[in-house]
């Protein structure tokens, strides 16, 4: 019973391995890596410069502005969590769509978008206290949302402690999406095309 239950993880991920590696078959490898190399190279400048929105920012930052409002009937905290919290789960509800779909490829790009969010949002947990961001807000005085949020719950000490752990996280997630994306690459290119996955690349 107890050899059973250890081999039963190992069959799953033998499993999706071939199930991943069989996708890859007759794939173009040659334009993915290209975006790859862009968005992995749009998260390190992004470490880099904090000042950086990159090639997601705009979309992140109508998915924040967008999160205030959705989570405004829910009350002040969620309404001024929910920007944060929405630009985490819009690229979160892309991955699970991706992935739903079977374009593990995409699913590397989706990382790699919800690394890049994490990063803006380590900026600004990071400014609670010192608040040398401009803010936009639909209002005229606007809120800090991360001066509002700690200080709420009396936390606001600790925002750089907290932007250092977010920004490790969006580190991380950028290069496991990018490893993740090479390794597919090259099932690809090992992975010659045929009559059967021609029209699937």
């Amino acid at each position: 019973m107890g050899s059973t239950q250890e081999e039963s993880p190992t069959i799953f991920r033998s499993s999706w391995r071939a199930r991943v590696s069989t996708w890859c078959e007759g794939r173009w490898w040659q334009w993915r890596v290209p975006v790859l190399l862009l968005v992995t190279w749009n998260g390190l400048r992004q470490l880099h410069d904090p000042a950086h929105r990159g090639i997601f920012g705009g979309i992140t930052f109508g998915a924040h502005e967008f999160g205030h409002l959705f989570f405004s009937p829910f009350g002040e905290f969620m309404a001024v969590a929910g920007g944060s919290l929405m630009q985490l789960l819009v690229p979160v509800g892309a991955i699970a769509l991706l992935l739903r779909q079977g374009d593990y490829f995409g699913v590397t790009v989706g990382g790699a978008w919800l690394a890049s969010s994490l990063v803006d949002l380590s900026v600004y947990v990071g400014d609670a206290r010192a608040y040398d961001l401009d803010l936009v807000g639909f209002g005229e005085d606007a809120v800090h949302d991360w001066a509002w949020l700690l200080g709420h719950v009396g936390a606001l000490q600790h925002d750089l402690r907290l932007a250092g752990l977010v920004r490790g996280l969006g580190m991380l997630l950028l290069a496991a999406s990018f490893l993740a994306g090479v390794w597919l690459c090259l099932q690809m290119a090992t992975r010659p095309r045929n009559s059967d996955t021609a029209a699937a690349s």
